[in-house]
C-alpha cells in the first residue's frame, strides 16, 4: 500500500485513521501469530494513513499528538492486533525520545521531518549479548573520528529490525567511557548491516520478529544525540515505554472481555429470564479493566505534571512510580485475560470460536518478561531505600 502524500491534508481525526487500520490488523491477525510473520498490511495501512509522525510536533511537520492521544491509538490497535500494536508503540517510544531531546540539533529536526514525509518506521537496539536487557548499560562503543561515526553491536533483540527504516542504537559513549556512560545515535536503512543471530519462534507477540542481529554502521557524526541517553532514558523513553506498553495491554485486555460479553450475552439468549453462570465473573473482570484504565490514565497525568520539571523527570520517586506502573499494567492484563477465559470456557480455549481469547493470553504472557517484572523490582527496591513514597493524590 503505497504511502499518502504529505501534502494531502488529513481531515479525519487520528483515532478514526486508527480505527480503519485495526479493522486490516484484526483481518490478517490469525495469520500474522500462527505464521510469526511482521504484519506487513497493517504496517502499510499505518503509513497510508500517516499515523507514524503523529507525535511529531507540527513545527516539524506532524500533528503533534500527547503522550495520551498517543496512547488511545496504541489502545484501539491492541484490541485488533496485539503484534501490530506493540510495533507501533515501540514505534512512537523511539518518537518520544525524538521529540522531547531532538528539536534543538539541526540533524534530528530534520530527521523528525524526514520521519513524517516518508513515515520511517523506528526500532530500536537497546539490549546487548553481555548486558541482557539491562538497558542503562552498554558493551559496545560508538568511535568518532573527522565527523563521522562507527559502531558495531551485539544486539540480542531489535524488534522488527529487517522491516524498520531507522534504528535507535544505545552505546557506551567512547571506547574508553564507563559501560553506563551511553549514547543513543539514530541509524539509517543504508547506514547498517544487520547479521542475523537469533529467530523469533515464541509463545506471542509472534509478529513483532524480535530477532537478535549484529549491527554495523557507520554515519555522520551529528546522528548521535547530543544529551547523554541516561538524560534521555529518565526523561521521556521510561515513561513513554510504561505508558504505552499498558495502553497495547489494555487493548488486548479489553477486547478479551468484550469477547467474554458477548459469551454470556449470547448465553442469556438462549435462557431468557436466567442468569448466565458467567455473569457474575463478567462484572469482576470488567471492574479489573476499569482498574488497569485507572493505572494507565494515572501514569500519563502524573508524567504530564512532571514534564515541565526535567529534575522531577529524573527523580527516584518518578522512577519508582513508572516503574510500578509497568508491574501492575503486565500483572492485570494476564489477570484480566485468564478471567475472561474463565468466563468463555472452551470456546474462549479454542482457537476457531468468535469468543477465542488464546492468542491475547499467549500476548499477555510476554508482558511480564518485557525489561523483566523481578528486574524492574529489584530496581525499584533500590529506589525506594533512598527515596519516599509520594503518598499525595495531586503531584
Amino acid at each position: 500500500m503505497p504511502v499518502a502524500s504529505p501534502t494531502i491534508e488529513i481531515l479525519r481525526a487520528p483515532a478514526e485513521r486508527m480505527r480503519g487500520v485495526a479493522e486490516i490488523a484484526a483481518r490478517h491477525s490469525g495469520e500474522v501469530d500462527r505464521e510469526g510473520r511482521f504484519p506487513q498490511e497493517a504496517v502499510d495501512a499505518l503509513k497510508a494513513e500517516r499515523l507514524l509522525g503523529v507525535m511529531v510536533p507540527k513545527r516539524f511537520g506532524g500533528e503533534g499528538l500527547s503522550l495520551i492521544e498517543t496512547a488511545e491509538l496504541c489502545t484501539i490497535l491492541g484490541q485488533a492486533c496485539g503484534s501490530t500494536a506493540m510495533i507501533y508503540a515501540m514505534h512512537q517510544i523511539k518518537a518520544s525520545s525524538l521529540v522531547s531531546h531532538g528539536g534543538s540539533s539541526p540533524w534530528h529536526a530534520d530527521f523528525m521531518r524526514e520521519l513524517v514525509e516518508q513515515q520511517h518506521l523506528l526500532a530500536s537496539a537497546t539490549t546487548e549479548g553481555g548486558i541482557g536487557g539491562d538497558l542503562r548499560n552498554s558493551i559496545c562503543a560508538v568511535n568518532v573520528a573527522d565527523g563521522r561515526f562507527t559502531l558495531e553491536k551485539d544486539a540480542t533483540v531489535i524488534s522488527y529490525g529487517l522491516y524498520a527504516d531507522a534504528i535507535l542504537v544505545t552505546c557506551r559513549r567512547s571506547p574508553d567511557a564507563q559501560s553506563s556512560d551511553q549514547s543513543m545515535v539514530v541509524v539509517k536503512r543504508g547506514d547498517y548491516t544487520l547479521d542475523k543471530t537469533t529467530g523469533w519462534d515464541t509463545l506471542g507477540m509472534r509478529g513483532t520478529c524480535s530477532e537478535g542481529f549484529r549491527l554495523v554502521s557507520a554515519g555522520d557524526a551529528a546522528q548521535i544525540f547530543p544529551q547523554p541517553f541516561s538524560e534521555i532514558a529518565a526523561q521521556s523513553m521510561l515513561s513513554a515505554s510504561h505508558i504505552l506498553w499498558g495502553a497495547v495491554w489494555f487493548g488486548i485486555a479489553a477486547d478479551a472481555v468484550a469477547r467474554a460479553q458477548a459469551y454470556v450475552r449470547a448465553a442469556a439468549r438462549k435462557q431468557p429470564g436466567s442468569l448466565p453462570p458467567g455473569a457474575l465473573r463478567l462484572a469482576e473482570v470488567v471492574a479489573m479493566l476499569q482498574d488497569m484504565k485507572a493505572s494507565v490514565i494515572a501514569g500519563v497525568v502524573r508524567y504530564e505534571a512532571a514534564m515541565s520539571r526535567p529534575d522531577e523527570l529524573s527523580s527516584m520517586g518518578f522512577a519508582a512510580e513508572m516503574n510500578n506502573l509497568k508491574v501492575t499494567t503486565s500483572q492485570r492484563a494476564a489477570q484480566i485475560v485468564t478471567h475472561a477465559m474463565l468466563i468463555t470456557g472452551l470456546s474462549g480455549y479454542k482457537n476457531d470460536t468468535p469468543f477465542s481469547v488464546g492468542r491475547h493470553l499467549r500476548d499477555v504472557t510476554s508482558a511480564a518478561i518485557m525489561i523483566s517484572n523481578d528486574r524492574i523490582l529489584s530496581n525499584t527496591s533500590n529506589l525506594l531505600l533512598v527515596s519516599r513514597f509520594d503518598t499525595s493524590l495531586v503531584n
